[in-house]
């Protein structure tokens, strides 16, 4: 592999360049009129412009983007996470084209990619799966017959969705009937179909998932987990491994339903398994990512893995760098935040110019920015703007090292969530680490109150 064409763009495509860099790899980067300054484009050895700042006229241009790729004689395409890295028809268009999709393959991703489908797969992998329906939903009144049953509460789900999109708490059939059609106009919106489907929502649950990896001789193993818990709108904003809070027994029992989901659908390439952990350590298959993920620092952190490095070989057609699950093992913990230009008290975008980006002077930590001082933030896409990952021999110095950096790191011209963590970090709830996905509003509404005393 010579040369690779990153189809995505910020601190992803920086990632992906940093580690063909170092395999001597060629890079081709895309960006859209919006993300021209960033610091992408001049890191990648090639870049071209693919269109105009909305993504639909830009960044999700399938047929253009295979278009550069052969003109550019590219070996592979490498999707990132979110745009196209989850999309059938883009990586068969690849594949149709003579170059190398680096991630799973078409069927997998399009198996997985349909929550009800993939569900179905994991029942008959027996891996354990929340209470829920098992085909879409048409009408009001199936979904309420269907609820009835089931139980509220309960989560009213996009059957393509994901990201925390195209998904709704109904604690009854009032809210469920509120919400029933404009989450299907949702879904169609988002992800050109109105499937939905109801799970039942569990109460006080923590969001735990499995990095798994598999190669074309069928070798597939994991790499531990990590624990995606503090979440703002069901999107994840901290995440750490290990799991603080979670038995061995329990972990080793998620360790190989992972790998059994895995082995359902002939994996390859890197992936995670999503779950649902509720108070007794019981745990729901959630969803499989068929993708590498925004958190993945996380385990390249305990495991001392470059996991692009793992993907780029996958692809080429080696075998995994290291196939026994014996030789696996982590080392420390790590936490990942995820750094957004947004309103810290509403979680409203705040798009700008960022005039000043400063990580305090604490040493031996990792930053990955899209942007740096005088690029614009615009609103065409998500609003996170970099990722701080903390690595230290244990929880409490890991938490210790990120308060040292939040209390002096600084980024200004938009607002940012970065005070919102050096608070966060404080709270008795997280620093236990007996937490669900709950914890973050929790605390924000307790600091509302204590303020409106």
């Amino acid at each position: 592999m010579k040369k690779v064409l990153i189809a995505n763009r910020g601190e992803i495509a920086r990632r992906i360049i940093k580690t063909c860099k170092k395999l001597n790899i060629q890079t081709v980067a895309i960006y859209s009129d919006a993300d021209q300054d960033l610091p992408y484009v001049k890191e990648a050895d090639f870049a071209f412009l693919i269109g105009p700042s909305p993504v639909q006229q830009s960044y999700l241009k399938v047929d253009d983007i295979i278009e550069l790729a052969i003109k550019e004689q590219v070996d592979a395409i490498h999707p990132g996470y979110g745009f196209l890295s989850e999309n059938a028809d883009f990586a068969r268009k690849a594949q149709a084209a003579g170059i190398l999709f680096i991630g799973p393959k078409a069927e997998t991703i399009e198996k997985m990619g349909d929550k009800i489908g993939s569900r179905l797969t994991m029942i008959e992998a027996n891996v354990p799966v929340v209470p829920g329906t098992e085909h879409g939903l048409t009408s009001i009144d199936e979904a309420k017959k269907a609820a009835s049953n089931i139980g509220y509460p309960i989560m009213l789900k996009a059957s393509a969705g994901g990201g925390g999109i195209g998904m709704i708490r109904c604690d009854d059939e009032v809210t469920l009937e509120k919400h029933f059609d404009s989450t299907k106009t949702r879904a169609k919106s988002y992800f050109g179909n109105d499937v939905v489907f109801l799970e039942k929502f569990i109460d006080a649950s923590r969001h735990i998932e499995v990095q798994i990896f598999g190669d074309t001789y069928g070798n597939i193993v994991h790499l531990f987990e990590r624990n995606c818990s503090v979440q703002r709108r069901n999107q994840k904003v901290i995440e750490e491994s290990p799991s603080p809070n979670f038995p061995q027994e329990a972990r080793e029992k998620l360790f190989e339903a992972a790998i059994n989901a895995a082995k359902a659908v002939d994996y390859v390439n890197a992936g995670t398994v999503e779950f649902i952990v509720d108070q007794n350590h019981q745990f729901y298959f959630l969803e499989m990512n068929t993708r590498l993920q925004v958190e993945h620092p996380v385990t390249e952190a305990v495991t001392g893995f470059d996991l692009v490095e793992w993907q780029l070989k996958v692809a080429a057609g080696e075998e995994l760098p290291v196939k026994e699950q014996v030789s696996i093992s982590t080392k420390g913990h790590a936490l990942e935040f995820r750094i957004y230009a947004e309103d810290p008290k509403t979680f409203f975008p705040s798009p700008g110019t960022i005039t000043r980006q400063y990580w305090g002077d604490v040493e031996d930590i990792r930053i990955e920015a899209g942007y740096e001082e005088e690029n614009k933030v615009t609103p065409f896409y998500d609003p996170m703007i970099s990722k701080v990952i903390i690595h230290a021999e244990n929880r409490d110095k890991a938490i210790e090292k990120a308060q040292k950096v939040f209390s002096s790191a600084k980024i200004e011209g938009v607002k940012t969530n970065i005070n919102l963590f050096y608070q966060f970090l404080n709270a008795d709830s997280f620093k236990s680490g007996v937490y669900s996905t709950s914890v973050l509003g929790e605390w924000m509404q307790q600091q509302r109150e204590e303020v409106s005393k």
